[in-house]
């Protein structure tokens, strides 16, 4: 390489000196190469951002997670399959779904179930609005939530419901921001409870997914199912209670004192309707995890009839993979980064030709240079390497520019549109590669076709 370069050093300099000396021309020539690079680079940043983004965003969802929402019907529909479904009797996603499911699907390795509300959460006058979401220990292994300090749920805390707890980032900040959180006492909605774990901060955003179930978890309190229902909310015991007073509410009405007259049945519509208007779903959710990827698909079937089934054919539950919805999302964004890149390439082709164009009215413009060059001795491989290099020098040239140009856009981008990006170097290396494969590819053949002159019609030429 370094003979090659020392014995067509000369034809190199005269190159350089050509490009030197007609700034504007080389700039304007390069302007296709720059914005080509530039356009590449900020394309596959961005689809190497959008790639991790969703890695972080399974990690955050759950490898292999079924998610089962409760479907809470609006008392005011009335179609004729509302009113059919009515008439069933369905007790909603309840505990007795969660251990159903553990004893009747091999293929689960691990579940929770959740109850969630916000309310207010208040130490030493200061409040702060807060969920508070009964899980059990399984929970933070579905979710990847590992701790900074403390230690998750025991079992005897869990079977009992003790009222302990494990605080989100943003509650340690707000309330313990000077002391060790560790055995401290936080109140939620008047319940004291105690502090003995925090999780790590979570900084990555789930937009979209938020209503089904996932979500960032730094503003979150987590407290063992049991003692979400033993201390806060138990729904199934509310709905019991609302069936008890719907059943009593029946009242015999007699023809007269005497008791001879005909008997009338009447039912108040007051409490039916309460009863309808009344979310009567125990849980809020239940996450199961499968053992395999592939079980996905079959378990959310196996799971879809067994619960139906368990529910009287109620469509009261909704079955959610975050998984497979993640990677639908990651195809359509890799779709739209290949349709962006090949759209950016053409930039760089559009480059290459601008480079030929102007490389091939070079050779025109210096005929009598080539013819006098060829005159005094110069061969055939010099002329080529003399405009092979000044286009090489060009495209190398508008590529770097390109890199920086496509740096800065990739983060404009990032900033403006909130896009994550990320610039590797493999982009930086294949851009600056392609431009430097444009400048050999559409410089060979002005170049070629110099050297191919004949010296004495060159220096004829006028």
């Amino acid at each position: 390489m370094f003979k090659f370069i020392f014995r067509y050093f000369h034809d190199i300099e005269i190159a350089v000196e050509s490009i030197v000396s007609n700034k504007l021309k080389s700039m304007l020539t390069a302007l296709g190469i720059i914005f080509g690079v530039a356009a590449v680079i900020a394309m596959l940043a961005i689809g190497k951002g959008a790639k991790q983004e969703i890695m972080e965003q399974m990690k955050m969802v759950g490898v292999n997670n079924i998610l089962i929402n409760p479907i809470v019907q609006d008392a005011s529909s009335s179609s004729d399959e509302g009113e059919k479904q009515t008439k069933k009797f369905s007790r909603g996603l309840n505990m007795l779904d969660v251990e159903a499911i553990k004893e009747t699907l091999p293929s689960v390795k691990r579940i929770s179930p959740e109850i969630s509300f916000n309310s207010t959460a208040m130490m030493n006058g200061v409040k702060y609005t807060a969920k508070l979401v009964g899980v059990s220990n399984d929970y933070f292994y579905l979710y990847n939530l590992p701790l900074v300090s403390g230690s998750f749920f025991n079992a005897f805390q869990e079977e009992n419901g003790i009222q302990v707890c494990i605080i989100g980032a943003n509650i340690r900040s707000k309330f313990f921001s000077k002391v060790d959180p560790i055995g401290q006492y936080i109140k939620f909605n008047g319940i004291w409870l105690k502090v003995i774990g925090v999780l790590q901060k979570t900084t990555v955003s789930l937009t979209g997914f938020e209503e089904k179930g996932v979500n960032v978890y730094n503003d979150n309190i987590y407290i063992p199912i049991q003692t979400m229902l033993l201390r806060y909310q138990n729904r199934a015991l509310v709905n019991t209670k609302l069936v008890s007073e719907a059943s009593s509410n029946v009242m015999i009405m007699g023809g007269g004192p005497g008791g001879g007259g005909m008997a009338r049945i009447v039912v108040s519509s007051s409490d039916a309707n309460t009863n309808a208007e009344t979310n009567y779903n125990q849980l809020d959710r239940i996450v199961v995890q499968v053992k395999e990827t592939e079980q996905l698909n079959s378990s959310t079937e196996v799971l879809s009839r067994m619960l139906s089934r368990r529910h009287t054919g109620v469509k009261d539950f909704e079955i959610t993979v975050p998984e497979l919805l993640l990677k639908q999302q990651q195809r359509t964004k890799d779709i739209f980064n290949i349709v962006l890149g090949a759209i950016a390439s053409i930039s760089l082709i559009v480059g290459g030709i601008g480079i030929m164009n102007i490389m091939f009215a070079s050779v025109m413009e210096r005929i009598k240079e080539i013819g006098t060059r060829m005159a005094i001795g110069a061969k055939k491989m010099d002329i080529v390497v003399q405009f092979l290099s000044e286009a090489v020098l060009i495209s190398v040239s508008g590529g770097f520019i390109g890199i920086f140009f496509g740096v800065i856009m990739a983060k404009l981008i990032e900033q403006i549109a909130g896009i994550m990006t990320i610039v590797s170097f493999l982009s930086v290396f294949i851009a600056f590669g392609v431009s430097a494969a444009v400048g050999i590819i559409f410089g060979y053949s002005p170049a070629k076709r110099a050297s191919e002159r004949d010296p004495i019609e060159s220096l004829r030429y006028e």
